[in-house]
């Protein structure tokens, strides 16, 4: 774990004293990471910057309660994971699904040589759209957890961090990891081999499926995928999930989002839709 930071201690403490500079320092230099964690573990983009700010204004109006300065970053972390949860809860019927990777992944890199890494980049891109899609196959927590794992990727959280995060012990983390990587993994072969169309059985295994991903056909197809000599090559060109979010930049915080929560911020007041989600179900507690 990374070592104690004296100075984010000190602006938590002083923000907890009313220091209102101290405040906005820590809303600002933590934003980030919040709408990476939520941007990434919610389908619903338009809903994101809503539940974004929402945590932060639930969290500004307990950090007073907070006993331990120091841990304030996983403290932060773990509002942001119980409010993605309440909102997946609510929005478990919804359909026509759009997930933020796949907004993300077709970003174009100008940096670039456009001769010399086309092909490349195409292929990584519909990779990365292939997880996007893989994602949807994960169990609720597991969604929550990719996105924590994704912060490690980047380098934006140590696996203690998401530990003191879920609550968990660090090998117990690893071994969620793990299982949720296996999960992942699964759900892109089956993918890929759908996408082939090259193994009549499978496409028969489909039947009365409405495309809709859910743990039962998820159990379903990937049983079929792992023994079938047809379909297991489709994993042979896969790309480690690593390299594919490591590869992927940070969700930028929107101008408007940031004025947004550090004016509830400093005003102590309730949320005010960003995107005109706000009528998700999600109330704040006051």
């Amino acid at each position: 774990m990374r070592a104690p930071d004296t100075n984010l201690a000190t602006m938590v403490a002083a923000a907890q004293r009313g220091d209102r500079r101290a405040l906005a320092d820590l809303v600002s230099t933590h934003l980030p990471l919040i709408r990476n964690v939520v941007g990434r573990a919610v389908d619903n983009s338009a809903d994101v910057d809503d539940i974004v700010q929402d945590t932060m204004v639930r969290a500004v109006r307990e950090l007073p309660a907070l006993r331990s300065p120091g841990s304030f970053p996983t403290w932060l972390t773990s509002i942001a994971v119980r409010q993605v949860g309440t909102y997946r809860t609510r929005e478990e019927s919804r359909i026509g699904r759009t997930t933020v990777l796949e907004d993300a992944v077709d970003r174009p890199d100008l940096g670039a040589d456009p001769e010399g890494a086309g092909v490349l980049r195409a292929e990584l891109s519909a990779q990365r759209r292939e997880v996007a899609r893989a994602g949807r196959w994960l169990d609720p927590d597991d969604r929550i957890l990719l996105s924590l794992w994704w912060q490690e990727v980047a380098g934006t959280m140590s696996r203690a961090e998401i530990a003191a995060t879920l609550g968990l012990t660090v090998a117990h983390t690893g071994v969620r990891i793990q299982r949720m990587r296996e999960q992942l993994d699964a759900a892109r072969t089956v993918i890929a081999a759908l996408g082939a169309g090259a193994c009549p059985e499978l496409a028969g295994s489909t039947a009365g499926w409405d495309g809709r991903p859910d743990r039962v056909w998820r159990k379903r197809l990937t049983r079929h995928v792992r023994s079938c000599p047809v379909c297991a090559p489709a994993a042979q060109r896969h790309v480690p999930v690593e390299r594919l979010l490591g590869s992927l930049p940070a969700l930028a915080v929107p101008p408007a989002l940031a004025e947004s929560v550090l004016a509830a911020a400093a005003a102590g007041a309730a949320p005010v839709a960003v995107s005109g989600a706000v009528a998700t179900g999600i109330k704040p507690p006051w």
